[in-house]
């Protein structure tokens, strides 16, 4: 188990670096072996719930047990000793390079064929690069140089180890092969001579896929490591795609999609229904588009998914919505704001009747802002009613009532028997048509407080939208109280962040005043394992709030075009979407491209 001389030998390398002092080495001699047990005892159980098995073979390591005792580092408090930062060092003292795994960047392909399951479970081991003479691996054992020789003699070719994070290892090997083993039984349980019907293209195919049981275990244990997966990697759209000739697996990560795995032909149909077996979907239809929903739990805590099937040419394509509390509601002040718009915008929030819009694209993150505003703002003295289609994410906090357009339930007929439930606030998912705008002003005017969204590009120009749906002007600029318009861009990410200074050209296209000739220095993210060498790592909001002023009220009653409420807003100092990104960019908080990506359509005044 616990080797006494090597723990020894790394609690004074850590004490040596600056990390602890000789009084947790202390500690940690003393109480090491009963933590050790605890360990095995917690670490044993976890695998037989990942593994699928009960016997499991685990041995805890040095590294491990001092990390467990989380000690904050004396050259940076605010830090933890971890095992990333132990393992580091211990590469370091050793001699090796460093690696901090990313599956996304793995090839699965080598990493499932290089070695097996049970070998690389045992020794702790994968392979992340080869060529014709060598081979890559990552591993935790840094001593264990006959497991070095014998990769060496067996692959006859010249081993370069890497060190990596014992957890990180353990949770690729599982997943990878974990996947790989529920690929390979499912495709031979189910691989049949019927032909593939589901396939348009190739209709009279003999090599195809049949039906087959969604609750073989195979298929259970895939979906589950797909899920687990997705919620590891923060991924908030899972993608199940047929092809030709095989299905693929994509996830949406900070905004952009990653192709994650490819699938057997014949297996693709089987997850498909697993899915939405799990979501109360109709399994024997798949000629109609279907929509469902289904809770999970990770990491102790709940995740709703939302599903929707359509069929395409080859097949099923399933996408399933991640819901994560943790991001979907969030405290307000982690939304973006800079701090004159956050204290208009909870002023707004405050306030005890009128309406409130929040608008923008598919994506921009409306709901996010939408939900965590009613978060802020709810207590045990105040009814809060949403009324949405569909329910994002069922809160407890939140009277929650699902839109049913074929028995008559829709945002307008909603609206009136919602009134008569004594609400204080009412959140309407969408104005489509004008019988929710007008229930919805009429709402608003009845002494409640009444927040929606538009799909609309820009502050002002919802606003006109509400006009078209036939709301009279003098009732709609004596209601509005606000709009928030916005956008979500990438942050660039912490940890490798550099300084770059913006061009000329960049400046001008962000029609930054008084730019030529000025060196304007702004940050970059150069790429980095954390950020999966992209740069960029979570989101942030752009957001132009447009609040109504006396002056834009008397030019909604005059129905003025967009652009001269626009050109009042700005002349109250009304910050537009690329003011905003460009406050950011100088904040070093993303970069000209995110920025311009997200604001290029739309009008500079």
């Amino acid at each position: 188990m616990i080797r006494s001389d090597r723990l020894s030998e790394l609690l004074d390398l850590l004490i040596e670096r600056g990390y602890i002092h000789a009084g947790q080495k202390a500690d940690v001699i003393n109480r090491g072996r009963d933590q050790a047990r605890h360990i095995l005892l917690d670490k044993r159980a976890e695998m037989r719930r990942l593994l699928g098995r009960h016997r499991v073979d685990y041995r805890v390591t040095e590294t491990e047990l001092v990390a467990f005792f989380r000690f904050r580092r004396l050259d940076q408090p605010e830090e933890l000793v971890d095992e990333e930062l132990i393992t580091r060092t211990l590469a370091d003292s050793v001699g090796l390079p460093f690696v901090h795994l990313d599956p996304l960047q793995l090839d699965y392909k080598l990493v499932t064929e290089a070695f097996g399951g049970p070998y690389a479970e045992r020794h702790l081991v994968i392979a992340i690069d080869e060529s014709p003479h060598s081979l890559t691996v990552a591993v935790a054992d840094p001593w264990d140089n006959n497991l070095l020789r014998d990769l060496a003699r067996f692959k006859n070719k010249e081993i370069h180890p890497v060190l990596a994070e014992k957890s990180r290892l353990l949770q690729v090997i599982i997943e990878f092969h974990g996947f790989r083993r529920s690929m390979r039984k499912a495709e031979t349980e189910i691989r049949t001579d019927l032909p593939d019907l589901s396939n348009l293209e190739q209709l009279y195919s003999v090599d195809g896929a049949g039906d087959l049981d969604a609750t073989d275990q195979p298929i259970v244990r895939a979906v589950w490591y797909l899920l687990n997966y997705a919620f590891e990697q923060g991924a908030s759209d899972i993608h199940l795609e047929p092809k030709r000739d095989e299905g693929w697996v994509r996830m949406r990560i900070d905004g952009v999609l990653h192709t994650v795995h490819r699938l057997p032909k014949v297996v693709h149909p089987a997850m498909v229904s697993r899915i939405k077996m799990l979501s109360r979907l109709d399994i024997a239809e798949r000629r109609r588009p279907q929509d469902g929903r289904f809770k999970t739990s990770y990491k102790k805590c709940e995740v709703e998914l939302r599903v929707s099937t359509v069929p395409t040419a080859f097949g099923e394509k399933v996408v399933v919505r991640v819901f994560d509390p943790g991001v979907l509601i969030q405290e307000i002040e982690n939304l973006g704001f800079f701090p004159r718009e956050m204290l208009q915008w909870r002023n707004l929030l405050n306030s005890s009747s009128g309406m409130v819009l929040v608008v923008g694209p598919t994506g921009s993150g409306k709901t996010t802002t939408l939900y965590s505003s009613l978060h802020y703002i709810h207590s045990p003295r105040i009814n809060i009613v949403t009324l949405e289609d569909p329910i994002e994410m069922i809160h407890e906090e939140f009277n929650q009532i699902p839109m049913q357009p074929r028995i008559g339930v829709t945002f307008g007929t909603a609206l009136k028997n919602v009134l008569r439930q004594d609400p204080d606030v009412v959140m309407v998912g969408e104005i489509r048509d004008a019988a929710t705008a007008e229930n919805a002003v009429q709402a608003a005017l009845t002494g409640h407080m009444v927040m929606s969204t538009l799909h609309t590009s820009q502050a002002s120009g919802a606003i006109g939208r509400l006009l078209d749906l036939n709301v009279l002007p003098f009732l709609l600029s004596g209601v509005l109280q606000g709009v928030l318009a916005q956008r979500l861009v990438r942050k660039v990410c912490v940890h490798c962040a550099v300084d770059e200074i913006l061009t000329e050209e960049q400046a001008m296209a962000l029609h930054i005043k008084g730019a030529r000739g000025r060196r304007l220095k702004v940050k970059r993210g150069e790429g980095c394992v954390r950020c999966r060498y992209t740069g960029y790592r979570g989101r942030t909001g752009l957001f132009e709030l447009l609040t109504i002023t006396p002056r834009i009220a008397r030019l909604i009653n005059d129905r003025a075009p967009q652009q001269a409420i626009a050109r009042e807003a700005l002349n109250d100092g009304v910050l537009t979407l690329r003011d905003y990104g460009i406050m950011k960019v100088a904040r070093g908080e993303t970069t000209f491209e995110e920025v311009i990506s997200m604001t290029d359509d739309l009008a500079l005044f």
